[in-house]
């Protein structure tokens, strides 16, 4: 995605998860990748959640912009509860990707996450970069 649509693509994401009933506190990241912080709805699995969320907005990102045609989302994606007390420390962390980002991509860090969390990337799934 191009830099410069990320801002009304990102507030089209809040708007998709507060119309799910949900609570968007903030969408974020670069234009390989984004992170949302929210609060799901009780009402709907999160794997609906999640599907709803990147159906409504593939849909909408394809008619922003021709060079959008062909856009899809990858077909899976990461989901960790955040407690409340590092709620602020997640989203500087999401408002801080530029930055962060020139250090480490996004596919690095994340499989530094699942190993610092104990886990085995092969475990989870399939990881492409």
């Amino acid at each position: 995605m191009e830099e410069n649509h990320l801002p009304r693509i990102f507030d089209y994401i809040g708007g998709t998860i507060r119309s799910m009933s949900g609570i968007s506190f903030i969408v974020g990241g670069r234009s390989d990748h984004i992170h949302i912080l929210c609060s799901a709805p009780v009402s709907i699995s999160l794997s609906d959640f999640v599907r709803g969320i990147k159906a409504n907005t593939s849909r909408w990102i394809k008619r922003i912009d021709g060079r959008y045609s062909d856009f899809s989302w990858q077909a899976g994606y990461g989901a960790f509860s955040v407690s409340e007390s590092n709620k602020d420390i997640v989203i500087k962390y999401i408002k801080n990707q530029k930055e962060h980002h020139n250090n480490q991509s996004a596919f690095e860090e994340f499989r530094l996450f699942i190993q610092k969390h104990g886990f085995d990337v092969n475990d989870i799934g399939r990881i492409e970069n």
